[in-house]
């Protein structure tokens, strides 16, 4: 009797010991348990009806060069919002696998949850917030949190207009407000104050934001950067960019980027590299350091000592070595095709590759040799009929829509 009972009593023990597990293991992170089951390299590209027609979808794109389907569509993911003018996501994926993208003209974000890349889910959207209207670029905080530049203040609640400034909003990965603060500067009385996109600086305790207007009308009126606290969100400073014997280099500031040597360079849409130092002192420098050939230069990428410009004007990229700032040195080129007006590209890190949007429904993947910055184009990322690039033109796609995809926004999975 004894026996038994002892044997019944490690029964229990290990019984309990097995729930407790399987109990801890139900409340480990989502996150950490589907990063254990996947596998494969992939690309998110954020894409609206050309046609404006349909709904705006991410397609899921294989971008594992050793994977036998490397170029072909995997998947896609379609909303409930007809396609406007899709726009921005975040340009990495974060850690959370939770990525932003808006549609700009419908002042609507999107949350998905990519944390498993062939099962794509749709989490939240939101429009306004903290009395803020049309999100633009989004960047991630040391805890995790998104910074989202918002280019507009509501006048007031009843008429919708839009004000000539913004703000900074700092939202969670549930689209939840956690502070906010506006871009308004009494001091700047009447300047385009709109906020359009950010770097952070931690070790400073800085953000940087740029104010560049979307609005056609005022799209070459931004001169002007302002520096905040991070801590705190306050805004410390407005500054005029620094205009050189061009002229128009520093118009309208667009893109900001942590360079290697701490400093932020800036693309303007008038093509001009602005380089900003001194951020954490009370008199901050900007200095127009470099100017590409054309207009509408679009999003760039930094990958090492290199900086990466889409350059529409000559239809591709042009790669500038910045190991002095001071003097930037183009070392390549790359031409896509005729008539390409190339906007986006993102790094990845994982397999030496940038990806390149533009205005064609056309997504190209190129090489960077990190040695020498020279930039090539990746021929085995190819269509159905052997071009390179992967062709979003007349498709039937996996969600039942039937049509000309325009991509914008793309990052690559961790």
């Amino acid at each position: 009797m004894r026996r038994l009972l002892i044997t019944l009593a490690l029964m229990s023990c290990i019984i309990h010991s097995r729930l407790q597990s399987q109990e801890l293991q139900s409340q480990a992170p989502q996150s950490q348990e589907l990063k254990t089951n996947v596998t494969g390299h992939y690309l998110f590209a954020w894409t609206g009806d050309a046609a404006h027609q349909g709904n705006d979808f991410l397609a899921v794109i294989d971008a594992d060069p050793a994977s036998k389907s490397y170029g072909q569509l995997m998947t896609t993911l379609a909303t409930d919002q007809q396609s406007m003018r899709v726009h921005h996501t975040e340009y990495v994926m974060p850690a959370s696998g939770m990525l932003f993208a808006n549609d700009h003209a419908a002042g609507r974000t999107f949350i998905f949850d990519l944390r498993d890349p062939l099962h794509p889910k749709t989490v939240t959207s939101f429009t306004d917030m903290a009395g803020y209207m049309h999100p633009h670029s989004y960047l991630r905080l040391p805890n995790g949190h998104v910074l989202a530049t918002f280019q507009h203040v509501h006048h007031g609640e009843s008429d919708g207009q839009m004000g000539g400034s913004g703000g900074l909003v700092e939202i969670d990965d549930q689209g939840r407000v956690v502070r906010s603060a506006s871009s308004d500067d009494p001091a700047f009385t009447g300047a385009l104050l709109t906020p359009y996109s950010l770097a952070v600086l931690p070790e400073l305790d800085r953000v940087v934001s740029t104010n560049s207007s979307m609005d056609e009308v005022n799209a070459f009126s931004g001169v002007t950067y302002q520096v905040w606290q991070l801590s705190t969100l306050k805004m410390l400073k407005t500054a005029y960019l620094d205009v050189d014997k061009n002229l128009y280099g520093h118009i309208s500031p667009e893109e900001a980027r942590v360079g290697p040597d701490g400093a932020v360079y800036v693309q303007t849409l008038g093509c001009g590299i602005e380089r900003i130092t001194d951020l954490d002192q009370d008199q901050p420098r900007s200095k127009l350091v470099y100017t590409f050939p054309g207009s509408f230069c679009g999003v760039p990428t930094i990958v090492g000592h290199y900086l990466i410009q889409s350059a529409p004007v000559m239809h591709g990229l042009i790669v500038l070595d910045i190991s002095n700032g001071n003097q930037p040195v183009e070392v390549s080129r790359l031409k896509l095709n005729d008539g390409y007006f190339s906007h986006w590209t993102g790094w990845d890190a994982k397999t030496g590759r940038l990806v390149v949007t533009g205005d064609q429904a056309r997504l190209y993947l190129v090489k960077l040799d990190q040695s020498t910055g020279a930039i090539t184009m990746d021929n085995a990322f190819h269509d159905a009929n052997g071009k390179p690039g992967f062709d979003f033109a007349n498709r039937k796609w996996p969600h039942g829509w039937t049509g000309t995809g325009q991509p914008h926004g793309v990052v690559f999975s961790r």
